[in-house]
C-alpha cells in the first residue's frame, strides 16, 4: 500500500495531497495553449508551495518568455543554474537564448566562458558554445570581420546548407561562422535564404544586419510574412536605430515613465523583439502613436491586465481602427516568426 503524502499547512489554509501537482498541470496546459499570464499565474501560485521544483519553474521561465517578460525570465533562469535546478545545459541553452533576445553579448560571453572554464562541457556541445561564444564577442564588440580571404579559401568554401537546418540556434551557429571568413563566396546561398518562405525571419534580419556591417552595396530581394521588399543593405537603419523603434519608445515613454514605469520595460522588450524580426519592412499604420498604444494593450493583456481601447486610443490620440491594426501586425509576426525552444 502506497504511503499518504501530508497535509500542508500554510498561514492556517490547509492544502491537500496533489494540489501542487494540480497547479503545475493546469500553468503547462496554459502553456501550451498559449494563454501565457494564466500560465504565469497557475505556475506561481504552484512555486509557492514548492519552490524549487524544475518542472514548475521552467514551465515559468518560458511562460515569461512568451510572454515577453525576458528580464523576469532571465533572472528564474538564471537563479535556476546558479541552485543547480533542472537539466544544466539544456537551461543554459534557453538561459542563452534569453540574452539573444535582450541583446545583452556581453553575459553571454561572460556564461560561455565560465562554462569552459569550470563545467565538463560534452563532446558534442563543445562547438556549439565555442560558435556562440566568437559570435557573441562579436557582437559585443561591434567589429566587422576581415575580408581578406586567399583565393584558395573562397573556391574551397563549403555551402552553409541553412535550409537544410531546421534548429533556430543552429541556424545562428552557422551564421556566426562567417564573421571569421569572407561571406562573398556565400552571397548567392544567402539570398536564396532571404527570399525562400521557409526561411526564418529572425534569421533574415540577422543575415540583412551580417550584410549590412560587411558593407554589401547591392540590391537584394528579402521575402518575409508572405512579401517581398527589395533592399540595399548598406543604406538601411542599424536593426536597433529604426527611426519607427525611437518614435514608438519616445511616445511610451511619455505615457508611463510617471503613470506606470514598471509598466515600460516589458514593452520596451516586445518592440524591439517585433521589429527585430519585421527588419527591415515599413509596417502599417505609420503612425508611432498607434503602434505604442497596440504594444501597450497586448503587454497589458499578456500580463492578464484587461485594458479598454477606446480609453487608450484617446490617451494617444490615435483612431481605434489604427491600433486594431497594428495589433494584427504583432499578433501575425508573433504566430509566424517566434523562435520555438
Amino acid at each position: 500500500m502506497r504511503k499518504r503524502e501530508p497535509i500542508k499547512k500554510q498561514d492556517n489554509v490547509v492544502f491537500f495531497p496533489g494540489f501542487e501537482k494540480r497547479l503545475t498541470d493546469k500553468g503547462l496546459e496554459s502553456l501550451h495553449n498559449r494563454k501565457y499570464s494564466e500560465a504565469i499565474q497557475w505556475l506561481e501560485e504552484a512555486r509557492t508551495h514548492d519552490p524549487e521544483n524544475g518542472e514548475i519553474l521552467i514551465g515559468l521561465v518560458l511562460a515569461y518568455f512568451e510572454s515577453s517578460a525576458f528580464q523576469k525570465a532571465k533572472v528564474l533562469a538564471k537563479d535556476m543554474l546558479l541552485k543547480g535546478i533542472g537539466d544544466y545545459f539544456q537551461l543554459v541553452d534557453l538561459y542563452l537564448t534569453i540574452l539573444i533576445q535582450l541583446h545583452e553579448y556581453d553575459e553571454i560571453v561572460t556564461t560561455i566562458e565560465v562554462l569552459l572554464e569550470e563545467k565538463e562541457i560534452p563532446p558534442d556541445r563543445h562547438n556549439h558554445f565555442t560558435t556562440l561564444l566568437q559570435f557573441s564577442r562579436r557582437m559585443a564588440e561591434g567589429s566587422g570581420a576581415d575580408h581578406e580571404k586567399t583565393e584558395l579559401e573562397e573556391n574551397n568554401s563549403e555551402p552553409l546548407n541553412l535550409l537544410t537546418i531546421h534548429n533556430l540556434n543552429e541556424q545562428m551557429l552557422v551564421i556566426s561562422n562567417l564573421a571569421e571568413k569572407n561571406f562573398r563566396p556565400y552571397i548567392a546561398e544567402i539570398e536564396s535564404y532571404l527570399q525562400a518562405e521557409e526561411g526564418h525571419p529572425f534569421i533574415k534580419t540577422v543575415l540583412v544586419s551580417l550584410l549590412k556591417e560587411q558593407e554589401w552595396n547591392k540590391e537584394l530581394i528579402i521575402s518575409k510574412f508572405l512579401f517581398e521588399y527589395k533592399v540595399n543593405p548598406t543604406k538601411l537603419p542599424d536593426v536597433r536605430q529604426q527611426p519607427k523603434v525611437r518614435q514608438i519608445k519616445a511616445c511610451l515613454e511619455q505615457q508611463l515613465e510617471n503613470s506606470n514605469p514598471g509598466l515600460l520595460d516589458p514593452i520596451i522588450g516586445l518592440v524591439d523583439r517585433i521589429f527585430f524580426i519585421s527588419y527591415p519592412f515599413e509596417l502599417e499604420p505609420e503612425q508611432p502613436e498607434a503602434w505604442a498604444a497596440a504594444f501597450q494593450i497586448l503587454t497589458q493583456e499578456y500580463l492578464g491586465e484587461e485594458q479598454d481601447l477606446v480609453i487608450i486610443a484617446d490617451e494617444y490620440q490615435v483612431q481605434l481602427k489604427e491600433i486594431e491594426l497594428a495589433i494584427k501586425q504583432i499578433k501575425m509576426i508573433e504566430k509566424i516568426s517566434y523562435p520555438n525552444i
